[in-house]
């Protein structure tokens, strides 16, 4: 385990894990859709701009595909859960993502399945149920199946960036840039339908959009998909468990929320779950028991 870039990339799911206090506290209700609009194209444009490095060939469509299922879809399908669910739920459904990147690697990247991290993806799932989920959780097909498509949506994003890596000679930032502003054009159209720009942005609704573009949209892609090419996409997907509990954590440090023993319990789940799947265990060699066997047999 590369422990320096594990740390490195975690810092992208963590800062993600501020969306919920930013939204909530600073910008105008009613638009997140626009939300996601400001966190994507905007950064994406900037990416562009400060490096300098435009897709070629291939590229031009894979950074449309990678931009439309990391952003563009993820966005979209996160709101709609997010309305139509409790967060709680919300969250424990992305919790899946881990659990079906598990899966993809073995379809889309031809790896052995890993029982380990798969294991532990159940775990952590379990453990973000713990901390998120609350008495008054209801359910809604519309929302689960909306929720269960964008936690896919990413993951399949996820697993055909590990697959596709970054063209030679192209800067984390530019590569970040490409899906930021094909994932902007692609919510560009449904956010000006449904939403439009919302009325009477203030100086603390144009800091949280600064936020969530600057920070939570081109330092932490950037981060995030500088880790990924180098870590296993499977343990890197389990890292994104830190969201839900860094937003957990900043509502009681914050908002004065408290968190209950069954909360804390959780927590330690999750982070377990999270820890462990970062590890890679040593095969057992099959000739090690017969070995042992002759040597014992010699020493008797």
């Amino acid at each position: 385990m590369n422990a320096k870039t594990t740390a490195i990339t975690a810092l992208a799911p963590a800062v993600w894990g501020t969306t919920y206090l930013v939204t909530s506290q600073l910008l105008p209700a009613g638009h997140p859709m626009f939300a996601g609009l400001m966190r994507a194209l905007p950064a994406g444009l900037a990416a562009l701009a400060i490096t300098r490095q435009l897709p070629r060939g291939v590229w031009w469509w894979r950074a449309l595909v990678l931009g439309a299922l990391n952003i563009g879809a993820f966005f979209p399908l996160l709101f709609l859960a997010a309305e139509r669910l409790p967060g709680g739920v919300a969250a424990t459904l992305g919790a899946t993502q881990p659990i079906i990147v598990a899966f993809l690697a073995v379809a889309v990247l031809g790896e052995r399945l890993s029982g380990w991290r798969l294991a532990w993806g159940l775990v952590g799932v379990a453990g973000v149920g713990l901390v998120v989920l609350g008495p008054a959780a209801a359910l809604d097909a519309t929302g689960i199946m909306a929720g269960l498509a964008g936690a896919g949506a990413m993951g399949l994003g996820v697993t055909l960036t590990k697959r596709w890596g970054r063209p030679e000679g192209i800067k984390p930032m530019a590569y970040a840039g490409w899906q930021l502003t094909a994932g902007g054009l692609v919510l560009l159209v449904p956010t000006a339908v449904t939403e439009g720009v919302p009325g009477g942005v203030d100086a603390a609704a144009a800091a949280g959009y600064l936020w969530l573009g600057l920070v939570g949209g081109l330092l932490a892609y950037t981060i995030w998909f500088s880790g990924l090419r180098k870590l296993p996409v499977t343990a890197t997907a389990l890292l994104g468990l830190l969201s839900p509990l860094v937003a957990a954590t900043a509502g009681a440090l914050v908002l004065g929320q408290t968190l209950s023993t069954t909360q804390l319990a959780g927590f330690g789940l999750a982070l377990a779950a999270l820890l462990a799947g970062q590890l890679t265990p040593q095969p057992r060699r099959q000739g090690e028991p017969r070995r042992r066997q002759r040597l014992a047999r010699r020493t008797a």
